[in-house]
């Protein structure tokens, strides 16, 4: 059910501000975490943001590796969202084999992608120090983008009824989300008489 997005349209995955699972890989070690502050920057090369705490192993995987992976997960694995997000890689555990997550590889970098999810960006990371030190805030360009098909179509999100366990979450606090409705097509008001 997987499909390619093209590049252009890369930055729909993630502009109505889904939580990530952020996924990096370096000299045999893999880790996964969960982040709710990532976002899209720009179209052509696209470009995405994401806040990563110093404290993270993933982090510093990424930060050798050079690249990294936003999955983005769904109802479905909001159990495992909280539960990867409330545990620590630092210690040796491999939470893709302790909490059996599968995972795939990308089509261009080497990160872990996370099976279940309903988007994936591949990312390479735009090396800013000052503003990695300073502010934990990574940039990357995304480098291959891919979504579930069954609600990612015509390049945008579709959430059709009967695929509730694929909508997307979103953290609000606490491991407390909210899962993304049905779609609302708005229309543009009538011009005023004047």
């Amino acid at each position: 059910m997987k499909q390619d997005v093209d590049l252009q349209h890369a930055y729909r995955l993630l502009n109505h501000g889904p939580t990530v699972l952020v996924s990096a890989a370096h000299g045999g070690r893999r880790n996964v975490m969960a982040a709710a502050w990532a976002m899209p920057l720009d179209f052509d090369p696209p470009k995405v943001a994401v806040v990563l705490d110093k404290s993270t192993f993933t982090r510093t995987l990424l930060e050798a590796a050079g690249e990294f992976a936003l999955n983005i997960p769904c109802v479905a694995l909001a159990d495992a969202t909280v539960t990867v997000g409330n545990t620590s890689g630092h210690d040796g555990v491999d939470k893709f084999e302790r909490y059996g997550l599968g995972v795939f590889a990308g089509r261009t970098t080497g990160a872990p992608l996370v099976e279940g999810c309903v988007g994936w960006l591949e990312c390479r990371l735009l090396r800013e120090p000052h503003v990695e030190q300073t502010y934990d805030l990574f940039l990357a360009e995304v480098v291959a983008a891919q979504a579930d098909a069954r609600v990612f179509q015509g390049g945008r999100w579709s959430f059709a009824p009967g695929h509730e366990a694929l909508r997307t979450i979103h953290h609000v606090a606490g491991g407390a989300f909210f899962s993304v409705g049905p779609m609302l097509q708005a229309k543009p008001l009538p011009k005023p008489l004047s």
